[in-house]
């Protein structure tokens, strides 16, 4: 994002405290506290000549009251006078200040503990109303004893209340005129007030947000006492400065302060901007907020914006057992280009977090927390990252089920074997060995991924892999007679690389060289099946291919149950003139959609291949991930096909589902285009559906699938399987 430093839209000075200051009747919310900010005025005031109505008035007990709440006290020889009032004249004064708390004040010298914290606060405004006799007649004050705590507050009637300027003169707008009519309160026409009153009125004035200053004036008229209240508008919005904001878009700022151009301030708008402004920095977890405003003779308005950026990004390794630091066996810098956090970046909770779950799934670390801290007293934050290492390898053992095996006393059943390295050379690199064997299946398989390429800045991933395979020939061309079978063999080396496109997006492209081949029962290559059908493309005992790979993914949650969609080209490239010439497209897709409790989950399939391809390279249709109430296969196989299903799964029990679903699938009449038409010499459909019901159980090797399938031939056959459908 582009920094604002220059920003000048051409708009004054608040400081916002770290603290929120403690309630009080009066707080102006502002937005920050204001230091060494203060506006006071004092204004002469003709003394209430001595009328017959108040000859009577206590104005002693009257002073005492008003000096008491103003918190105020009369000097000695004001307390002599007074009493004795007469003509003489009376100086009142009133001040406002913003000022910040005690609370606030007393944690300055721990900003650095609180800039990792900063919550929001108020300015504190007070306005206070002192009345005090002139030095010529204060003298006999002190002879009355006048207490300035005793009594109770006595009331004056008001006459006429008026608003002016500071110079006692009609204000030019009339309708900030009538804003501080509107906000008085106690203070109106014919009213008996008390000092407290009057007091409070003028912080209802100012707390309108219009006014810098206001000032209560009594005035003696034939009619009786006017109050008059002096008001200072604040000055007309004529721009805006703004300092400090990296990372605020300068649009934003705009639009916060775009509807106050060419008006009189109010400061409690101007609150809501900033306040705008740290919920934007607050919503999207930066440390930063508004720290000071100022107004400028001619309405310009300066906001000070303060930013903690990233000072420094170290690693802590934390023993697994004991927590205590240790010496780790990853280089931290391999920890540290996966964070999307950088030194001088501004400090945000929310990245934070994503960096945490990035280094998470490199699969190297047990736990993974960041602890930001304050850089002295610099204003910015180091980062601290403590992470706790997993055992980086070792050998296990396991087992799953295997689609191509349909009959057999283990029907199915592959029993695994692996080694596994996580983090070879300290780099996050990964090293895989495994042996899987079956009935009939066996996969040998060496990996070795760096999942980001040194050197790299698109985050690119590299795997070699070399593997070993066979696997049944029966999903393209069936159950052989008694005491036969077919088995494909293949050999595979390739290398694939793989980087994020886009937010959800992945791409992966490779080049894989593969040697296949068809062998019966004792081992030995075969050419044709016992129906005189070929299995291989080239007629010889082995198709040699050259394979580009090319595949991008979309996934949305990463939960099976989220949109999916995967679309992937593979293409035979004949370098040799015996090398397989074709191109074979595949596109999958999956949608889930929540209604109340259960889960409606959709999933759409279907690929094509052109030129010269093995026959055991069809597309197989039918079987538990397929077209289930059909065997593996048994709908047919094709140069196209498309398969469609459709799932609805509730919750019954703890980890129980319940599911209903239906599955349709077709070879969309390219059967007989696969050399030696395989589907059609063992009078496959080329199309077929099922539907049934099942229940799922969640386990830590994944989803155990039963289920209990009807096809359109009406055929019954149960589905076990484990994991997700492909």
């Amino acid at each position: 994002m582009p920094r604002n430093d220059d920003v000048r839209f051409t708009s004054s000075s608040l400081k916002i405290p770290l603290n929120p200051p403690k309630p009080s009747p009066f707080n102006f919310p502002f937005g920050s506290h204001i230091a060494k900010t203060r506006n006071s005025v004092a204004q002469l005031v003709d003394s209430v000549k001595t009328r017959p109505e108040f000859k009577q008035f206590n104005f002693s007990r009257f002073w005492n009251r008003l000096a008491e709440s103003t918190h105020f006290a009369f000097p000695s020889r004001d307390r002599r006078t007074a009493s004795s009032i007469g003509r003489s004249s009376l100086l009142c004064s009133a001040s406002l200040s913003l000022t910040r708390s005690a609370e606030s004040a007393q944690s300055e010298d721990k900003k650095n503990e609180r800039l990792l914290f900063i919550p929001k606060s108020a300015l504190l405004c007070s306005a206070s109303l002192a009345l005090t006799r002139a030095a010529d007649e204060s003298s006999s004050s002190s002879q009355k004893g006048l207490n300035p705590s005793r009594g109770d507050e006595e009331r004056v009637l008001i006459s006429e209340v008026l608003v002016r300027n500071k110079d006692g003169e009609e204000l030019e707008r009339k309708d900030l005129e009538m804003e501080a009519l509107q906000a008085l309160k106690a203070s109106r026409d014919n009213s008996a007030l008390t000092v407290r009153e009057v007091q409070e009125d003028v912080h209802r004035i100012i707390y309108s947000g219009y006014f810098q200053s206001c000032i209560p004036v009594a005035m003696d008229t034939r009619d009786g006492i006017r109050l008059v209240f002096q008001v200072e508008p604040n000055q007309e919005f004529q721009g805006l400065v703004c300092d400090g904001a990296n990372v605020l878009p300068a649009k934003f700022l705009e639009d916060a302060f775009r509807d106050g151009y060419g008006k009189v301030i109010n400061l409690r708008r101007l609150d809501e901007a900033i306040t705008s402004i740290n919920n934007w920095y607050s919503e999207r977890g930066f440390f930063a907020l508004v720290s000071d405003v100022e107004i400028f003779s001619g309405g310009i308005l300066r906001l000070q914006v303060s930013e903690a950026e990233v000072n420094n990004i170290s690693i802590r390794f934390l023993d697994r057992k004991t927590g205590e630091p240790t010496t780790g066996k990853t280089k931290p810098e391999t920890i540290l280009r996966q964070l999307t956090t950088k030194k001088g970046q501004v400090y945000s909770i929310l990245q934070a977090k994503r960096d945490v779950d990035t280094v998470l799934t490199m699969g190297i670390m047990e736990d993974v927390s960041i602890i930001p801290q304050p850089a002295g007293d610099t204003g910015k934050v180091d980062m601290v990252m403590n992470v706790v290492e997993r055992p980086n390898g070792g050998f296990s053992a396991g087992g799953g089920i295997s689609s191509g095996i349909t009959s057999g006393p283990l029907s199915g059943l592959i029993g695994s074997f692996a080694y596994s390295h996580r983090n070879v050379f300290g780099r996050s690199q990964k090293l895989n060995i495994s042996l899987e064997r079956g009935q009939i299946d066996s996969i040998f398989r060496i990996n070795y991924t760096d999942p980001w390429i040194e050197g790299d800045d698109k985050r690119t991933s590299r795997t070699i892999m070399v593997q070993n395979s066979r696997t049944p020939g029966t999903l393209v061309h069936g159950d052989q007679p008694a005491g036969r079978s077919l088995t494909i063999g293949r050999v595979t080396a390739g290398i694939e690389f793989s980087q994020p496109i886009r937010p959800k997006w992945s791409g992966t492209s490779g080049l894989f060289f593969q040697h296949a081949g068809v062998y019966d029962e004792n081992g030995f290559p075969v050419i044709k099946d016992h129906l005189s059908s070929p299995l291989t493309a080239s007629g010889k005992i082995h198709d040699d291919m050259l394979l580009a790979k090319f595949e991008s993914v979309y996934t949305g949650s990463g939960d099976h149950g989220s949109s999916m969609f995967a679309v992937s080209m593979e293409q035979g490239l004949p370098v040799l003139s015996e090398w397989l010439s074709f191109n074979r497209v595949n596109a999958r897709a999956r949608k889930g959609v929540e209604i109340g409790p259960a889960r409606l989950l959709l999933s759409l399939s279907g690929g094509h291949v052109v030129g010269n391809f093995p026959p055991h390279e069809a597309f197989a249709i039918g079987g538990t991930n397929s077209v289930r109430g059909y065997e593996e296969g048994d709908v047919g196989s094709g140069r196209s096909y498309a398969v469609g299903s459709g799932e609805m799964s509730f919750p019954m029990l703890g980890p129980v589902e319940g599911v209903f679903f239906a599955d349709y699938g077709t070879d969309l009449g390219s059967g007989p285009t696969v050399p030696g038409d395989p589907a059609g010499a063992r009078l496959k459909p080329g199309s077929g559906y099922g539907y049934g019901f099942g229940i799922r159980v969640d386990s830590p090797l994944g989803p155990l699938r039963l289920e209990y399938a009807f096809n359109d031939k009406h055929a019954k056959r149960f589905h076990f399987g484990v994991g997700h459908r492909n």
